[in-house]
């Protein structure tokens, strides 16, 4: 490791590093617009400029520059100085100086660093170069004047995002950044540019004009489009959530967010459960939390152990565990999280756990994804795999094609090609040295999982150090459910079976409402969405944003997310909804408190009270007789940006799925 001086105090720096990563473990703050950590280095806004000897008598790029063995670097000299400022004269030059009108006011590098190194005035009299606007989509708004040719947003679309569609036309004073032939940027990720932009030329177009930063209240949280569990922060002004925004989590996200996650939030605000519906003839009507309390337990007069719960998608663990407190409490053992119907066995949950972790998987060099289009379902574990692909590994695709954004094999749609392993793709897994395979729903919905545990041994997934049998879930709440115990061994068809008198549906809003016909349907969610339409009583309750809670994501990972704002209306958080239900029924839950909830079910798993990855122990020894059957004719997710209730309601989700998905001319429209 070579030793360096950066403004007369010594460090040891870590082989291969640059001088700017030097200068900032000595604790000095660089100024850079082109430099990002997560992206190649450009080197050509010339903004980090640094003093090193030896070496020429003049600033150097130090986010270019290897810092090497004695090497005395300075930050704060009056060359230094001079020079920064210069650069920053020149990115002036053609900038607009239009802060007061640019949402990027107030959380702006270009502002901040001219703070630091701007003149006073302008040198500068000519005309100002202008540039006109391109058209890269629903989400992204450009004011390409602003634009000082950084390039981040080029490196990002290439290197992370896996797509080419942002790239530079001309050169010089004349370059201009734009998407190809102008199109809309179509990929899941394509907003995150946005975040990467260090100046106001890439905004965010349905957040234009509706706040500034510094009237934001933030509150940490967790996006529950997916299972990945994304690390984001909720921007909210009043009572109403303005904006997500991804924090840094290398395990998990990076800093990444996909487009879903961070624009379904205004559909929080529309087609909103605000008040109690009871369904009198056949029409839903206006009631009282009494009334509707009174109907379920009714309902249940004689027979409390007729009562079943079905949990949604989006829900955190607390919501589950009070509903199966409350269900058990009436004698029933009817609760079931999987939704859409699968009915695969949860007796050990690293079989269903994705046990390379996010971060692991970078690390495989030998993948197999059965049934799982990976980019739709979890976009920033597309990320990862494009990491692994750079670094080397083989990637190998059974189900119907998809563009993955990096290099892979298709082997075909039908299950039956792994009861005997094709050579090539055998050869390939067992010469693997972190070999992985990622089972996705897809493939759970056709009972692969137990012919898949076969693999375990076959390729020999599970090493010193490596675990690399994956299950990719979709729901965010899938994994918590699994460890509450919310599920039976026949799945949804237990249920139906039982005919429940009763049937609380906590915001199921996937599921097939036929079979329970003869039920009273309770609905307890936060949408009108198809849960809400099947209902013959809605008990408005929270979203996501509205409450606290715990989430496990698709690795294991415990997760906690904050309350952002409150809900509107009548709506309650869905605790406070089932806990007034159990005195409705006459029953005892054993919990008054949100506090009180949390510990009674981290008594009862005390896995979900720490953060961080949970241990679900070894895997289950694999059934010799299992047999892979069944053609992959889909994947569970038809629409990218429709796939919850949430997103469902949003402007702005509708908008991408028609434009970008289905073709809609709606580009005027947006202008």
């Amino acid at each position: 490791m070579p030793k360096v001086t950066v403004d007369g105090q010594e460090i040891e720096v870590p082989a291969g590093a640059t001088v700017l990563q030097a200068c900032e473990l000595a604790g000095k703050e660089i100024p850079r617009f082109c430099y990002h950590e997560r992206l190649s280095i450009a080197g050509n806004c010339r903004m980090c400029l640094v003093e090193v000897k030896p070496g020429p008598p003049k600033p150097q790029a130090s986010c270019a520059l290897p810092a090497a063995e004695g090497q005395e670097i300075r930050t704060d000299s009056p060359m230094v100085k001079k020079a920064r400022e210069g650069v920053m004269e020149f990115l002036l030059i053609n900038h607009p100086l239009d802060c007061p009108i640019c949402d990027q006011g107030g959380e702006c590098d270009l502002q901040d660093q001219a703070v630091a190194y701007g003149r006073g005035g302008s040198r500068y009299h000519e005309n100002k170069r202008a540039v006109t606007e391109k058209y890269m989509g629903p989400l992204i708004k450009t004011i390409m004047t602003r634009c000082i040719h950084c390039t981040r947003c080029v490196r990002f679309s290439e290197e992370i995002a896996g797509v080419d569609e942002i790239g530079a036309l001309y050169r010089g004073e004349d370059m201009q950044i734009t998407t190809y032939l102008e199109k809309a940027a179509a990929h899941e990720l394509s907003a995150n540019v946005i975040d990467l932009c260090p100046v106001g030329a890439l905004t965010s177009r349905p957040y234009a004009f509706e706040a500034r930063a510094w009237e934001l209240k933030q509150t940490l949280s967790i996006d529950v489009s997916d299972a990945v569990g994304a690390n984001i922060t909720l921007h909210s002004k009043g009572r109403e959530v303005m904006r997500a925004l991804p924090r840094i989590n290398d395990d998990v996200n990076e800093e990444w967010l996909s487009d879903k996650g961070r624009y379904q939030v205004d559909g929080l605000t529309k087609r909103r459960l605000d008040r109690v519906w009871v369904r009198r003839d056949g029409k839903l009507q206006p009631a009282e939390w009494t009334e509707a309390f009174g109907l379920i337990a009714g309902a249940l007069e004689g027979d409390k152990a007729g009562i079943a719960a079905v949990a949604g998608d989006l829900l955190d663990a607390e919501t589950m565990f009070a509903a199966k407190a409350l269900v058990n409490a009436c004698g029933s053992q009817l609760t079931e999280a999987r939704q859409t119907g699968m009915t695969y066995d949860v007796s050990n949950l690293a079989a269903v756990n994705f046990n390379s972790t996010f971060a692991g998987i970078e690390t495989a060099d030998a993948i197999l994804i059965v049934g799982s289009n990976v980019r739709w379902e979890a976009a920033l574990l597309n990320v990862r795999l494009r990491k692994a692909v750079k670094a080397g590994a083989k990637v190998y695709i059974i189900g119907q094609e998809w563009d993955p954004t990096y290099p892979a094999t298709f082997l075909g749609s039908d299950l039956k090609l792994l009861n005997r392993i094709p050579k090539e793709l055998g050869d390939v897994m067992k010469s693997a040295q972190r070999p992985a395979v990622i089972l996705g729903a897809a493939a759970l919905a056709k009972g692969a999982l137990p012919a898949a545990l076969k693999l375990v041994d076959k390729f020999g997934l599970v090493r010193e150090g490596w675990n690399g049998f994956n299950v990719l879930h979709i729901s965010a709440a899938r994994m918590a459910s699994l460890m509450l115990g919310f599920t039976l061994p026949g799945g949804m068809g237990d249920i139906a079976a039982a005919k429940p008198k009763v049937l609380l549906s906590l915001a199921a809003d996937e599921m097939d409402y036929a079979p329970y016909a003869k039920s009273l349907k309770v609905y307890i969610g936060h949408h009108g969405d198809k849960g809400a339409h099947h209902a013959d009583i809605i008990l408005p309750g929270a979203s996501y944003a509205e409450k606290d809670g715990t989430y496990v994501n698709a690795e294991g990972r415990v997760q906690f997310a904050e309350k952002a704002v409150f809900a509107p209306g009548d709506a309650r958080e869905d605790w406070t909804i089932l806990r007034a239900l159990a005195d409705a029924l006459g029953v005892t839950v054993g919990f008054d408190s949100f506090g009180a909830l949390q510990a009674k079910m981290i008594a009862a798993v005390p896995a979900l009270g720490e953060e961080g990855l949970a241990d679900y122990g070894a895997l289950p020894k694999a059934d010799s007789g299992a047999k892979f059957e069944g053609e992959l004719a889909g994947y569970p997710i038809k629409d990218f940006y429709l796939t919850n209730a949430i997103a469902r309601a949003s402007d702005v989700m509708q908008r991408c799925s028609d434009e970008l998905l289905h073709g809609a001319d709606v580009k005027e429209a947006a202008e």
